[in-house]
């Protein structure tokens, strides 16, 4: 078939992206659609990419098993405590209260990235219009004629050729590898400090060493990464306390900046934007890919739907069909946004009345089992 006509492209080849063209192609096999992809054709130059940890909650899991996408290698997350550093005001969520088999996971972004390509590839041998194209980072992207054009081309914060609309929160997460003493089993921590989020994450290689992130003005955080290894762990235990004992070693520094960027409008024409391409998150909540792969998952039901139907119908319901999916996504989306920037903002202020009010909303989230129950369900699943 020729490259210069296919019914969906897909621009992008980061999770959200191959996701996508993955739950397309299971639902529809005789697809034309091709994917435009920046990243190497050969795994091995992915191996020793982006190793930081990803929250991925366990309806993320529950779609991603829907393509044998998972990772072996992940941590389980069945208890989450949060708290406040030096102030009054704690909540536990566990997996018990949910009935569920775990609250989240926590993947290396590699891991996820290249399980994706191999399920991908897996899903290719079966669907004879499909197109995979690696494209150079330095090379225009070829005119490629499409009827739907999904962009999937997402991008940390500040790294987007975009700004619609959002906010920079003048924080950088240092993010790294810590070993600790005592660590309790299957537990993520999230303590919010007077600078910024700081979490404490299982990882899947072994179970002592953990998944750090630390929010903070970009210059403590810069200052942060350049202090030597045993005055790094000095300043974390300060933080965060005794709870896992000492922290003995950290490793794989690195920083990354925070902001919030969104779409107002996630589709125009024959365009629509998912994941990182609508919505950048801050990592308060771990709501970023979660919220990327709903979108990719929704879209790929529709366009599906309508390809596997007549191309005159489908030229002429393309419109509908995108309208149809930017309202179905509007509540998740206006929810998601909204919880993460409403936390990033309240849980670093300093203020007096924000410091009592939020103690008292920690307390209450613990004492109220049904709001906890359901701040913990729009956090696995989204708004439905």
């Amino acid at each position: 078939m020729s490259n210069d006509h296919f019914d969906i492209l897909i621009q992008g080849g980061g999770p959200v992206g191959l996701a996508c063209a993955a739950w397309c192609l299971q639902k529809f096999p005789e697809a034309k659609l091709v994917l435009q992809d920046r990243n190497p054709a050969d795994d091995a130059d992915l191996v020793a990419a982006d190793s930081r940890g990803i929250a991925l909650s366990h309806g993320s899991k529950l779609l991603l098993d829907t393509i044998k996408a998972w990772p072996k290698e992940a941590a389980d997350i069945h208890r989450v405590h949060v708290s406040q550093s030096g102030r009054f005001g704690r909540a536990l969520m566990t997996r018990e209260e949910l009935h569920q088999d775990a609250l989240g996971h926590i993947i290396r972004y590699r891991d996820i990235h290249l399980t994706l390509r191999k399920s991908l590839r897996a899903i290719q041998k079966t669907s004879p219009n499909f197109a995979w194209e690696h494209i150079a980072l330095n090379q225009e992207s070829p005119t490629t004629d499409a009827k739907c054009i999904v962009h999937a081309e997402g991008g940390l914060f500040k790294t987007q050729d975009w700004v619609e609309s959002g906010r920079d929160y003048g924080q950088s997460a240092l993010v790294g590898l810590v070993e600790v003493e005592s660590a309790i089993p299957y537990q993520a921590w999230e303590r919010f400090t007077a600078e910024g989020p700081l979490a404490i994450l299982p990882s899947h290689y072994d179970a002592n060493t953990l998944n750090v992130v630390w929010c903070s003005s970009p210059a403590v955080a810069k200052m942060r990464l350049d202090l030597n290894d045993v005055d790094f762990l000095t300043e974390l235990q300060k933080e965060f306390g005794t709870r896992l004992g000492k922290f003995l070693k950290v490793r794989d520094r690195r920083l990354y900046e925070l902001g919030l960027n969104y779409r107002k409008e996630i589709t125009q024409g024959n365009e629509v934007w998912i994941g990182n391409a609508a919505q950048t998150l801050h990592p308060v909540a771990g709501q970023g890919l979660n919220l990327g792969l709903r979108d990719a998952y929704l879209l790929a039901e529709k366009l599906s739907a309508l390809y596997s139907g007549t191309e005159e119908s489908s030229s002429e319901s393309l419109p509908h069909t995108l309208k149809d999916y930017a309202t179905s996504r509007k509540a998740d989306r206006t929810a998601t946004i909204g919880l993460t920037d409403i936390m990033a903002r309240v849980f670093t202020s300093n203020l007096l009345p924000v410091v009592l009010a939020r103690g008292l909303a920690l307390s209450s989230l613990q004492w109220l089992p049904p709001v906890k129950i359901a701040l913990a369900r729009q956090m696995m699943f989204g708004r439905r």
